[in-house]
């Protein structure tokens, strides 16, 4: 009976209006876009913007009706940024007033109605927007609703002092907030709210895996993490008071006794002026990482989105137990390594043979434990390290795959066989994974790198742009197309059944196992595979094509 109202409210919602661009919502009409083979409805409030006192502050539901229809035909404007991909000196794009929901509806008559994939872009907390990755293949093949996430990143998204005055985690507010429209209203567009997939890349494929630390999130399908999780080295900053302290005497507001003060102070700046400041906290290109990410919140918080650090949580079992799909590709390191093999203006070679003189000054910003050691520990570490992967060899361009493996571990790799173990050792819900290995012909490494002599690996990002797409990665190769098609046919099937299946590799569970059982995908098979450890390769692809410098 319930489901049946369901379909009736969406069959009404559209006929009585008489044309499928209009869509009546509570607060008023949203006119959408046709693209030919879906629709789309673009740039959809679904809270107040966060300008003025509402700046630094956790987002307010949208409120009030539209007298006229709104126009949801232009694409989504990105949260205001310091992007990693504007090449222009100034790197600032975006608006503060960005918090939007973007959705994409198939023509497909077959359907009444339809399961929604529901996506969180990534950018390292720091940049990145829901305009910036397609959803065509979904589209194309016509079987559910692609609903995109815009939040706040970077200085906007995350900054804190730590107290409850000024908790941060606003970005992972705003998902949230968006999350729960979607639920309220994409039923209005044909969706099924109690058929929710949620999917995100990178830093958004930790916000998904951080969504699904909370309870109330067991109503949501499964998650789907495509390269990164809430256990990442990255994925906490430890020490936010000091950033943000930091950010206050750039902007003269001297050292206050309250964080009241400093944030009023802040409030008061530019908005321009204050994101640009991002790159104060930068060493060169986006090293580190993620200089503003989640913190962990005190309890006395108003409703504070985490409070213990995610492998407290999941041992605690206090998670939405619904099932987990994690990902990753062969050679995620790839995203951090690449700007390596960038040349210095100065002396016409490559970053790398820096590394020679500043390893122990640069190493603690590259993996992430700059703020959570001190000299002597993190120079203990940057030593194991460089003796793990390289032993005695000084950096060059011969060695540089190593360096790049160094990168796949400790910042990917490690954190994803520690982010399944624990989750299939303290949850009941499936926990499935997969390994990605297959090298784009075009990638996002390559594109940091400026390099096209070499074939650097299956980088961060390879399998995500073949169901998300993305200009970096156009065209794509035969290859790529039919695999693109099998994932996206792997989520339909899910949504559908409950059951990942790559082709013919059906996923097993890890809960329970001692050995990770892992499908991998390669360019003309996937295989299913149990190991102790993920393995470092898995095919025979490696570069043999040599670094020339060019």
């Amino acid at each position: 009976m319930k489901n049946t109202i369901f379909l009736i409210a969406c069959l009404c919602t559209t006929a009585a209006l008489g044309d499928d661009l209009l869509v009546q919502l509570p607060f008023g009409t949203v006119r959408g876009r046709d693209r030919g083979t879906y629709y789309t409805f673009e740039s959809i409030p679904y809270a107040l913007p966060p300008v003025g006192p509402l700046r630094f502050e956790p987002p307010q539901p949208f409120i009030g009706e539209w007298r006229e229809t709104f126009d949801a035909t232009k694409p989504a404007v990105e949260c205001l940024q310091w992007s990693h991909f504007v090449t222009t000196p100034d790197q600032l794009t975006g608006s503060e007033d960005c918090l939007t929901v973007s959705i994409f509806k198939p023509k497909n008559a077959s359907r009444l109605s339809f399961p929604v994939v529901v996506n969180i872009f990534g950018g390292a907390w720091s940049f990145g927007g829901s305009v910036q990755d397609g959803a065509r293949e979904f589209m194309e093949s016509g079987n559910v609703i692609v609903a995109k996430i815009n939040h706040r990143v970077g200085i906007l998204g995350f900054a804190s002092t730590g107290d409850a005055h000024w908790s941060g985690n606003y970005a992972l507010k705003d998902q949230r907030l968006a999350l729960q429209w979607i639920k309220k209203y994409i039923s209005f567009f044909g969706g099924d709210p109690t058929n929710i997939l949620l999917l995100g890349f990178s830093s958004g494929a930790a916000s998904v895996h951080f969504q699904m630390l909370h309870e109330d999130m067991a109503d949501i399908k499964g998650v789907y993490s495509l390269g990164g999780n809430s256990v990442a080295p990255w994925a906490v900053q430890p020490s936010p008071r000091e950033q943000t302290y930091e950010l206050g005497r750039l902007f003269g507001c001297g050292t206050p006794r309250s964080t009241a003060v400093l944030k009023e102070c802040l409030k008061a700046v530019n908005g321009i002026d204050l994101v640009r400041a991002f790159k104060n906290f930068l060493l060169f290109n986006y090293v580190p990482f993620a200089p503003f990410s989640p913190v962990l919140e005190p309890e006395d918080t108003v409703d504070p989105f985490i409070t213990k650090m995610p492998i407290d949580i999941i041992k605690s079992g206090k998670f939405a137990q619904i099932p987990w799909l994690m990902a990753y590709c062969q050679d995620e390191g790839i995203y951090n390594a690449a700007l390596l093999l960038t040349k210095l203006a100065e002396t016409g070679k490559e970053r790398l043979f820096e590394l020679n003189s500043q390893w122990y000054e640069l190493a603690p910003y590259f993996f992430s434990y700059r703020n959570t050691l001190n000299k002597r520990e993190r120079d203990a570490r940057s030593r194991r390290l460089k003796l793990q992967y390289l032993g005695t060899r000084n950096f060059t361009l011969e060695n540089y795959f190593d360096v790049q493996r160094m990168f796949t571990n400790e910042m990917f790799k490690n954190s994803f066989e520690l982010g399944v173990d624990l989750q299939r050792t303290y949850g009941k819900s499936p926990v499935y994974t997969y390994i990605y290995d297959n090298p784009a012909t075009q990638s996002i490494g390559q594109l940091i790198a400026g390099r096209t002599d070499l074939v650097l690996g299956t980088a961060h990002g390879d399998d995500y742009f073949l169901m998300m797409n993305n200009n970096i990665r156009e065209p794509l190769r035969a290859d790529e197309k039919l695999i693109s098609w099998k994932l996206v046919k792997m989520v339909e099937g899910f949504l559908e059944t409950g059951q990942f299946v790559y082709d013919n590799c059906v996923f097993q569970d890890n809960v329970g196992k001692k050995h990770f059982e892992v499908v991998v995908i390669q360019r003309t098979k996937c295989t299913n595979l149990q190991a102790d450890r993920l393995p470092d390769a898995v095919s025979d692809h490696k570069p043999k094509i040599p670094i020339i410098p060019t």
